[in-house]
């Protein structure tokens, strides 16, 4: 059932903030926990819980179609792409790389990943050759699989990870690149950057002053703009009210970090989405319990909406977002 709120709500008092709000329309509601989307030919994609995997159209909603990647009840917190396919790879072991055409929705595995300690948080295309999805492990050691030029690897590092330093698969987001550099967010008893020169294919790692020290706490999501400019959020979900030390911004290609809105922001966060052509200057955040908005490159935030259970959001243009969570996926159009 399609299910719209809009401006006309206003004076009910659904939406706090409501000038911004032109509308918040739920395009799809399902018995499902999405937590990775991708945008394609006018498409919302997603994977979820129970296998589930399917889109669903921006323009006539009831264009939608859904099938389960596997008998299994697998869950799915990563979502890629490339030109021709979509690729989701489930959580704990064994991991299995599902490949998706997305003419035709016929899949196969491409790869699979044994090892006990399997867990995908992310999954990224840096470009239509070469992409990376980050796993836990059970070794210290950062755990990436790559995909280049069609083949499939476990990239070799000799980076390793603190005690209790690991990942959060909250928005298959703790992975972001630009031309030049792909960075990794890690989280837990330590939160770091981890920045890749994809020329080099080397890795450096920075500290952050980010809040880190318990396993729920750490850097959830990034973005970046450009090769400077970025942006993380996060938080501790088990405290999700606390606002202190959760949101960061680098102009220096992630080697040093300045925290924003310390105490001043809605909290726990998900995931971090900066605005096509905006230089960074407009992002947009979301949380189990909130929607936030930005205008002057994450310094300060607005809350603009109550709107609990969505954990992913993705701009589909310059005034146009949609969400995805608990049970649904929504589209948000803001009046500037």
């Amino acid at each position: 059932m399609k299910k719209t709120f809009s401006i006309l709500f206003f004076c009910l008092g659904i939406f706090a903030f409501s000038q911004q709000i032109e509308s918040l329309t739920t395009i799809l509601n399902d018995k499902i926990s999405i937590r990775a989307i991708e945008l394609y030919d006018n498409k919302v994609w997603y994977s979820g819980t129970d296998s589930k995997f399917g889109f669903v159209d921006l323009k006539n909603h009831e264009n939608q179609k859904q099938i389960r990647l596997s008998e299994e009840k697998l869950q799915f917190r990563t979502l890629a792409q490339d030109k021709d396919s979509l690729y989701a790879v489930n959580i704990e072991s064994p991991a299995y790389f599902f490949k998706i055409d997305k003419k035709n929705l016929k899949y196969r595995i491409a790869f699979t990943d044994m090892s006990k300690a399997a867990f995908y948080d992310a999954f990224h295309f840096v470009n239509e050759r070469l992409a990376f999805a980050f796993s836990d492990t059970d070794d210290n050691r950062l755990k990436l699989t790559m995909y280049k030029n069609g083949e499939w690897s476990f990239f070799e590092n000799k980076v390793k990870l603190n005690s209790g330093e690991a990942a959060f698969a909250a928005s298959n987001t703790n992975i972001a690149s630009s031309k030049n550099f792909l960075w990794i967010a890690t989280g837990g008893k330590a939160s770091r950057i981890l920045r890749m020169d994809l020329k080099k294919e080397n890795l450096e790692v920075f500290e952050t002053p980010f809040i880190q020290g318990e396993s729920s706490q750490g850097m959830y999501s990034i973005d970046f703009y450009d090769d400077k400019f970025g942006i993380a959020v996060g938080g501790d979900y088990t405290k999700q009210d606390e606002n202190i030390n959760n949101i960061a911004t680098t102009h220096d290609a992630g080697k040093t970090w300045q925290i924003q809105a310390s105490g001043k922001n809605a909290g726990y966060t998900t995931c971090v989405k900066i605005k096509p052509g905006s230089k960074g200057k407009e992002i947009i955040a979301v949380g189990d319990k909130h929607i936030s908005y930005s205008s002057d490159f994450g310094k300060t935030w607005k809350k603009i909406s109550d709107e609990k259970g969505f954990f992913v959001c993705s701009w589909v243009n310059g005034n146009t977002i949609v969400f995805a969570g608990n049970n649904r996926i929504s589209v948000m159009k803001l009046k500037f």
